[in-house]
């Protein structure tokens, strides 16, 4: 498997969730597996977990570790739950109402959210199963919205509403949410994806939990709605990574400009140094077939350009008929693109302390030097993440750490190929140790070039950055 930057992630689902079938895709390329909560039971996440953990403690795992990825449901808002579809068509009449008890056969859907009456008027939209059907409001009442269909469908159980342009007054983290939550800190999962993400305070809600529970956890924001990119700056300032997660945002914002929304998410991933995902319908055609469309090859590559650490999978490998052929295809798209500069966004990026500094510099001596990698000798992943800011083109940063929970975290850092090793207290020992791994694993050339970054230094050996070569 040749070493790319880009990092993959998949959601793990019935069509992937047997230990054989997880296998195949970390061979063939997958970083982290997504466990999304809003489909996956505790007792399915458990079950995907332990077979996870197995691969890692294999010996003969050698593309580095998995992560695990925990996706909260987040405040949805969803239709009622019934037993036949109703077949809406364009023009009809349809009531939404709030009451618990409502009858299908007149046209009547319930909605999850006490505040609906209240938070849309006549003219307003209401967009139902991920924008398949739309509504327009007509008219309202204390218990009910007389709407007209404008996109029709048929409609089933506990479909997704969105209410485009509306602030939902409901709490960022819900009930079923902290359920959730708590499992995942149980678990040891490596990152807890916050959905519909509004502003710094959902994030520092979700801190409070992991510091109350001890646990080191890394957030990332996913930007669902015009809030949350409004607030873009401030989220990344306040989060480890961001996902850019196109499903709802292409909802809640204007679909006709989500490529320019993306980017803009992407731009201040870079100038913050934060870790970026992009997510939803990279490959959706390889759901029923075997290879993607021009279209997606393209936007894979757009992705890749903007700088993204990870690029991720969900209908694909969640319940598609060609998950492994998912992942290769994303490999392949990313060792074809990442031959070619990023957009150049981490150049904006805003150093806040000397360590960024000596992170970029890194980088452009490896450039000038034409070195075989980067060398990062971290405990917290810190010193990786300084590093994978910069972007180094073309450049691995073999990451070595003794801490195993670091070494997981790893797993969602751009260009990083990590290993774990027992000791790294002493400097000179952490590097022969380092050195002696690097050679065995391309031992056909001669020479090698790295530079060495690392917070541990020996007596005889006390800059931040060295040429190796061996």
């Amino acid at each position: 498997m040749e070493f790319t930057r880009t990092k993959v992630i998949c959601t793990i689902g019935p069509a992937t969730n047997k230990l054989s079938t997880l296998r195949r895709l970390y061979n063939s390329g997958m970083n982290v597996v997504r466990i999304n909560m809003s489909h996956a039971t505790h007792k399915s996440a458990d079950s995907i977990i332990k077979n996870i953990n197995k691969i890692n403690q294999d010996p003969k795992s050698k593309y580095g570790p998995i992560g695990i990825l925990l996706d909260t449901q987040g405040p949805e808002i969803r239709t009622g739950d019934t037993e036949d579809t109703l077949d809406l068509k364009v023009g009809d009449e349809v009531t939404l109402t709030v009451r618990d008890q409502v009858d299908v056969e007149t046209s009547s859907i319930k909605i999850n959210y006490k505040d609906l009456i209240h938070s849309v008027n006549p003219g307003s939209k209401i967009t139902v199963d991920n924008g398949l059907i739309n509504f327009k409001v007509l008219s309202k009442d204390e218990e009910t919205l007389l709407c007209r269909v404008l996109d029709g469908g048929k409609l089933g159980s506990k479909r997704h509403v969105n209410l485009p342009g509306v602030r939902v007054n409901m709490p960022s983290i819900t009930s079923q949410d902290l359920n959730d939550i708590n499992f995942g800190i149980k678990s040891k999962v490596d990152f807890i994806a916050l959905s519909f993400v509004r502003d710094k305070e959902d994030l520092d809600k979700l801190q409070e939990i992991l510091n109350k529970n001890k646990s080191d956890a890394k957030i990332i924001a996913k930007i669902e709605n015009q809030e949350g990119l409004d607030n873009i700056d401030e989220i990344c300032k306040s989060s480890w990574g961001v996902m850019v997660a196109r499903g709802d945002l292409g909802i809640e914002t204007s679909l006709t400009d989500l490529p320019n929304i993306q980017r803009r998410i992407m731009y201040a991933c870079g100038k913050w140094g934060k870790r970026s995902i992009v997510a939803t319908h990279l490959l959706e055609s390889m759901i029923s077939n075997p290879t993607p469309t021009r279209a997606e090859a393209s936007d894979v590559a757009n992705a890749i350009y903007e700088g993204a650490d990870a690029i991720m999978l969900s209908g694909e490998t969640s319940i598609g008929k060609y998950p492994i052929e998912c992942v290769n295809f994303l490999k392949l798209i990313s060792a074809k693109t990442e031959k070619f500069n990023t957009l150049g966004y981490e150049k904006n990026l805003i150093s806040h302390s000397d360590w960024q500094h000596i992170g970029i510099s890194a980088k452009h001596l490896a450039e000038a030097t034409n070195a075989d990698g980067i060398i990062a000798i971290t405990r917290t992943g810190e010193t990786a993440n300084l590093v994978s800011n910069a972007k180094p083109n073309g450049i691995p940063i073999y990451t070595f750490t003794n801490n195993k929970s670091t070494y997981t975290k790893l797993s969602l850092i751009g260009s990083c190929k990590a290993y774990l090793v027992s000791r790294i207290n002493n400097h000179d020992k952490a590097l022969q140790k380092a050195l002696s791994i690097l050679r065995s694993e391309n031992p056909s050339k001669k020479t090698q070039k790295f530079i060495l970054v690392s917070g541990i230094f020996s007596e005889s050996h006390s800059e931040a950055i060295q040429i190796i070569n061996i």
